[in-house]
């Protein structure tokens, strides 16, 4: 197969072009430069990962491996083979065909870790139908935007969470995953359906995925993706984690995040990897160890969050078959780094990218890494460094600059686009480049550091976090007349969002003030948005009366930062643990 630096692969049979991309990804897997420089994306025009690949390769050659395995806390433990899932998953397509699933409609599906979330990601995918990933924390008013915006057609979710959809109108068809709920087709009903699903042709173009991912503005945005952008485009995620065939790995992630389809489905699926999954209500790192130990694992990623839990625990305690370990979401701090080195033996490799790509920037194996740099670009990605300012190509050496991509090499990895959004995608694509809203710097020798976000959305326990969206719900309560929320520091979860309030006339600013607003933001937000801590004092602005959210952060990481007392309190600063009625 020839590759080129500036051209892509000819068109033709989808699975072989993709299947030689793959392959020269594996051969080059610790050789940086040569995948780099050599690497291009196969154009595809007719692709489904399903059965052209994941049905027509992996179960082909590998029916009795062992895709998916699922270990709950209680110990038991379910596995499927490849073979298993071609046949479940082609069972579950033909019943959904049945009960009105067609091609280009859009379908709901809010599961946890559980089989049947990827045997109903398989069969949508065969169907042609376009996926709109929920995680089970949203509430009414997320999956009323969702139905709503998102044209839904369709919705599968679990039994537990039906009772979410009640008021939520439309006429799309409701399927349970559990128990039998009332007004809801069976989802276990599928398994005992005879017949062949249609097989439609999917253009590699034709829409997948679509994502809805907090922004700065009140709505969610909603990333489109094809059959081939990211089923094709995770090829850069794979070499990213190292991930070989036959290997068993082990992402720490939940549903409904662009991340959990990057290293629970598509990256570990393209090398022919098991993909391994362990539930848990309470994080236990000795519990984690164990898995890790007992379920033999090879390749390891999760977030920094939990990275930063594991070495509570004793590390050189665990025997490991751990080759890779990785980290995405945010930067890994050096010295978690230095402690998981110095009891394994292994370096946790960074990795960057959003739901809007695949992984762009990374340190691959075999590549020297720089403690605190988040690596260099990843095959298939050409990444320039932008001042905002002027608009121009940032060539200096530790000049800070808004990460973008180039579109004259346009990845295949990349969104088609922000759906029915056409101002908002003609902004991200502006100058002839993506703008991914993240600043980094860069080295002499092309490594690049990161800054932050070039906005105000941020990351609390690895879940996005948009600000207006919380300060509109706060907002909603009568003693508030203003509201900003920024990240607070916080050791484990690296931040927790803040609020900072202007209290409505009259209002004392005291401990029940504060336990009311916390307490109505918390009926109103889904759990991982919970507003955590509150502080009642005057807003910056601008001299146009905007909010200066910067100079918040600046002063939450002065007072709460690292290397600062934790226990420093301003007279109006309350936080949910302090407040006993608070969970």
């Amino acid at each position: 197969m020839a590759h080129s630096e500036t051209t892509t692969t000819p068109t033709g049979d989808g699975t072989a072009l993709f299947r030689a991309a793959r392959d020269f990804l594996l051969e080059v897997r610790e050789d940086h430069d040569r995948a780099y420089r050599e690497f291009g994306w196969p154009e595809l025009t007719g692709f489904n990962w399903a059965r052209d690949w994941f049905d027509a390769v992996l179960t082909a050659q590998h029916p009795d491996r062992i895709a998916l395995r699922v270990i709950e806390e209680d110990g038991s433990d379910t596995e499927l083979t490849f073979a298993d899932l071609t046949e479940r998953s082609t069972q579950l397509a033909a019943w959904l065909a049945a009960e009105g699933v067609a091609r280009n409609e859009r379908v709901i599906v809010m599961l946890g870790n559980q089989i049947e979330l990827w045997e109903t990601l398989l069969a949508l995918m065969r169907l042609g139908a376009v996926v709109i990933p929920a995680t089970t924390l949203l509430g009414p008013a997320d999956l009323r935007d969702r139905v709503h915006r998102g044209e839904a057609r369709h919705a599968v979710a679990r039994s537990a969470d039906a009772a979410k959809f009640a008021d939520v109108p439309g006429s799309y068809t409701r399927i349970a995953v559990g128990e039998p709920v009332e007004g809801w087709l069976r989802h276990a009903d599928a398994y005992g359906y005879g017949g062949l699903p249609p097989e439609p042709d999917t253009a590699a173009t034709d829409p997948l995925l679509l994502y809805f991912t907090s922004g700065t503005t009140a709505q969610p945005k909603l990333v489109e993706h094809t059959h081939q952008s990211y089923p094709v485009g995770h090829l850069s995620t794979m070499y990213w984690l190292g991930l070989q065939p036959g290997d068993v790995h082990l992402n720490i992630s939940s549903p409904g995040w662009a991340k959990h389809a990057w290293s629970n489905l598509f990256a570990p699926w393209n090398a022919g990897a098991t993909v391994l999954v362990y539930n848990y209500q309470r994080f236990d790192p000795a519990a984690l160890l164990d898995v890790l130990r007992d379920a033999a694992v090879t390749t390891f990623c999760a977030p920094p969050t939990v990275w930063r839990m594991l070495i509570q625990a004793d590390l050189s305690a665990a025997r490991l078959s751990l080759r890779e370990v990785a980290s995405a979401g945010e930067p890994l701090n050096p010295e978690v780094i230095e402690q998981v080195r110095r009891a394994w033996g292994l370096t946790i490799r960074d990795g960057y990218g959003q739901t809007e790509t695949t992984c762009q920037i990374g340190n691959p194996p075999g590549a020297p890494l720089k403690l605190g740099s988040m690596g260099r670009p990843l095959p298939g990605y050409r990444i320039t460094l932008v001042d905002p300012a002027t608009d121009t190509v940032v060539t200096e050496p530790g000049v800070e600059g808004e990460i973008c991509i180039d579109l004259d090499h346009r990845p295949v990895a990349l969104m088609t686009g922000y759906r029915d959004d056409p101002e908002r995608s003609a902004e991200a694509m502006r100058g002839g480049r993506y703008h991914t809203g993240d600043v980094a710097s860069r080295d002499d020798d092309g490594y690049l550091t990161y800054v932050g976000r070039a906005d105000d959305v941020f990351k609390a326990s690895d879940y996005k976090i948009s600000p207006f969206e919380l300060e509109s719900v706060l907002l909603e309560h009568p003693a508030v007349a203003e509201a900003a929320v920024v990240p607070g520091p916080d050791p484990v979860r690296l931040a927790v969002p803040k609020a900072y309030v202007v209290l409505a006339a009259g209002v004392a600013p005291d401990a029940a003030t504060a336990r009311d607003i916390l307490r109505y933001a918390r009926e109103h937000l889904a759990p991982y948005k919970r507003v955590r801590r509150l502080e009642f004092a005057e807003l910056p602005k601008t001299i146009s009366g905007k909010i200066r959210r910067v100079d918040l952060r600046n002063r939450e990481q002065q007072v709460h930062g690292a290397g600062t007392d934790a226990a420093v309190r301003s007279p109006h600063e309350y936080w949910e643990e302090d407040l006993t009625d608070t969970p």
